[in-house]
């Protein structure tokens, strides 16, 4: 028997807020920009993210997710995934160095210029991040195929998705909004700081991914 609608929203609800708060690149590089570029940048990672991601669960629901068995589907998207983080690791390092070059030479700061740093790129880099995780697709095959024991109509299929991705723009706008309101603390050590840490991140999670698609 299916699920009754509120537990699926419930549930959804429950699963989108639990699964959006763990650190991981997409959090990270909206803490970054949250101190460095402000509170709209910061939300566009996050709402690009979720689009991702409900794009994903619907492709999931529509029947999409069985090409996900095709040989050589999952290694792409993992190298895909690979190659962006490996990037987003090289523009964080660039960026903590030429930050540290400008403090020392007593300059100003200099505006987010990046490809990615305006609100529309931070957009697309989202979306990119979550269209790219093979992890994600791993998620929503899991998620949309089986509730409850039984599997899931189309209609309740995007009920429970959108559930699940209201749940993680909330813990967005959470996220953004705390860190905004820290952000009056910000220093030009702590952009530093921030940026190499992020950059580490992004190399942590890089190597996490090869020891996973190596598993």
């Amino acid at each position: 028997m299916e699920s009754s609608l509120t537990s699926v929203v419930v549930h959804g609800l429950l699963l989108g807020w639990s699964v959006a708060w763990p650190p991981g690149p997409v959090n990270a590089e909206m803490i970054r920009r949250g101190l460095t570029a402000g509170f709209g940048s910061a939300v566009a990672v996050g709402l690009g993210a979720s689009s991702g991601d409900f794009l994903w669960a619907a492709a999931v629901a529509l029947g999409a997710g069985s090409l996900a068995g095709l040989p050589g589907v999952r290694p792409a998207l993992g190298a895909i995934s690979l190659a962006l983080l490996l990037f987003l690791a090289w523009t964080f390092f660039r960026g903590a160095w030429r930050s540290w070059q400008r403090q020392r030479a007593g300059a100003a700061p200099a505006p987010m210029t990046g490809r990615f740093d305006s609100t529309h790129g931070g957009f697309v880099l989202g979306l990119t991040m979550a269209l790219s995780s093979p992890w994600n697709l791993a998620f929503w095959l899991a998620v949309i195929g089986q509730q409850a024991g039984t599997t899931l109509s189309l209609g309740r299929s995007l009920v429970l998705a959108t559930a699940v991705v209201t749940a993680a723009v909330a813990w967005t706008f959470f996220l953004c909004t705390g860190v905004r309101l820290g952000a009056r603390f910000a220093t030009p050590a702590w952009e530093i700081g921030t940026s190499a840490g992020t950059g580490l991140l992004m190399l942590y999670f890089a190597a996490r991914l090869v020891v996973r698609l190596a598993a």
